[in-house]
């Protein structure tokens, strides 16, 4: 039976970049992916004959400056492209917004609303690059957080009270507050409530937008594409001495004494480690995986209540000309959220398993950057579309061909003519991406990403700070502080919390 080190679960930007700090500090790692190549959600793929799009993730805000430099990434040669952002709402005029600039009437109280909230996400971002406490156990690092506290009271008096009352509100109420542009209104709610089960109204919604600041200035675009990213993270980690083997999917994580210390995979094949650490979702590593033999059985309970519903559904349309949406740059990132109130009338049909008439959408045209992803004269468009049902009442079938409908309806409307331009067309359900990527209700944070279920809480108190009620059992995913997006954050701090507890 093979031995290792270290065995981590999941091939995924989290997988990867645990498994390449680990193995740095000379760890013997092995890092297992269930699919035929590592990157998980950020990877591409072939959706037609010919056509390739983004898996699931198709932009980021930026990897996590640790994994950047310690990894070694730029010299493995992975670069990014910053890409603005332009707004689509009705027979407005297209706005372009790059960072806090923008152009129109509320350009200036726009430029001091970006410019203040993110003062604040920069004072928030230290929370990120540390291991939260577990609030039920010892020796946890409450000096480390009481100076990042400090930082924040260090704000001053008026900002300190202005971030609390911030923390606290919802992103629809500054949106009215600061702006008079719907469309800058309508991109602030897009942004705070992209793959949340939330919206706009919905209370602390505001905090996501912060999180997502403090995550980056904006959008990035990896040079050939987020498949470039996955195999320049893996090629990476292989530097670094991980063992990567791809197609081996973990059927359960065995254990002896009350510890976790293999896995078996799907073939039969057991390998033993002395620790196991797992980069997929928490739920099913707890459940699927260990089982409720091996845990204590209130635990066990409580990790079938982590709330994980996705609604982002993904489209992926196969064009056999270039859009053109309105004269936008092609190779901008188009938001089509006319309004906050549009955000929020999208989010109120889900909440009852139904379809928004008038979806919200993220969307890129990935080959206004990357030529070969479609034949000679050919596009791909890749859309982020909110929101879609996390349990349809009317089936997922018809769910499906109602957003699709719906969604196509938006996109004629801002582009006349695309959907007579389309040779396929595909729209992944968060059901589908629960079943493609192994995300728990199609959530693409492996939980969702709600105050409740944040820093000590995420994904429970027993499991916050990356180790597990199980020993030798390790958790470093999405599903773990500080949550998701195309970052490496979560398994990062894994890495150092286990380096920590092994020195």
């Amino acid at each position: 039976m093979p031995s290792f080190d270290v065995i981590v679960i999941g091939g995924g930007v989290n997988g990867l970049a645990c498994a390449a700090r680990l193995a740095g500090k000379g760890r013997k790692v092995l890092l297992l992916e269930a699919g035929a190549v590592p990157g998980g959600g950020a990877g591409e793929r072939d959706f037609a004959p010919g056509y390739r799009a983004p898996a699931l993730a198709h932009l980021t805000q930026g990897l996590d400056a640790r994994v950047l430099q310690g990894m070694g990434l730029a010299r493995h040669g992975l670069a990014f492209d910053p890409v603005a952002t332009t707004v689509l709402a009705g027979q407005a005029a297209p706005l372009v917004v790059q960072g806090g600039q923008t152009s129109g009437a509320d350009a200036a109280a726009f430029a001091a609303l970006h410019a203040k909230l993110s003062a604040f996400a920069r004072v928030l971002a230290p929370f990120r690059a540390d291991k939260p406490p577990r609030l039920v156990a010892e020796g946890q690092p409450w000096g480390r957080l009481l100076r990042q506290g400090l930082a924040i009271r260090g704000l001053g008096r008026d900002d300190f009270r202005e971030l609390l009352r911030m923390v606290l509100i919802n992103v629809h109420d500054v949106a009215e507050d600061e702006l008079t542009d719907d469309r800058l209104k309508g991109l602030l709610a897009f942004d705070a409530t992209l793959g949340a089960w939330l919206g706009p109204r919905s209370p602390n919604s505001l905090i996501l937008y912060l999180d997502r600041l403090s995550r980056g200035e904006g959008p990035l675009w990896p040079r050939g594409g987020m498949g470039a990213l996955a195999r320049t993270m893996a090629a990476a980690a292989t530097a670094a001495g991980v063992a990567l083997r791809c197609d081996a999917q973990v059927e359960s994580i065995f254990t002896e004494g009350d510890r976790a210390v293999g896995v078996r995979l799907a073939s039969g094949e057991e390998i033993r480690a002395g620790l196991v650490v797992s980069a997929i979702n928490p739920r099913t590593t707890f459940r699927a995986l260990v089982g409720p033999r091996a845990l204590d059985a209130g635990f066990y309970r409580r990790t079938g209540h982590i709330r994980s519903r996705g609604a982002a559904a993904k489209l992926h349309l196969a064009l056999t000309v270039l859009p053109d949406f309105r004269g936008a740059d092609p190779a901008s990132r188009l938001v089509i959220a006319p309004s906050s109130e549009a955000v929020e009338a999208a989010f109120n049909p889900v909440k009852y398993g139904e379809v928004p008439k008038a979806p919200v959408m993220e969307v890129i045209l990935p080959t206004a950057r990357e030529a070969d992803w479609a034949p000679a004269g050919h596009h791909v468009l890749s859309a982020i579309v909110q929101y879609a049902p996390h349990a349809p009442r009317a089936g997922l079938e018809a769910a499906r061909a109602e957003l699709l409908e719906n969604t196509l309806a938006v996109l004629e409307a801002q582009a006349p003519g695309l959907r007579g331009r389309i040779a396929h067309a595909e729209l992944l359900m968060p059901q589908d991406i629960e079943a493609r990527f192994g995300m728990v209700g199609g959530n693409w944070h492996h939980g969702e990403l709600a105050v409740e279920q944040m820093l000590f809480n995420r994904p429970l108190p027993q499991a916050a700070g990356y180790a597990t009620p199980l020993p030798g059992l390790w958790l470093a995913g999405a599903g773990s502080h500080p949550g998701g997006g195309i970052n490496g954050a979560a398994g990062w701090n894994a890495a150092g919390a286990i380096l920590e507890a092994r020195a």
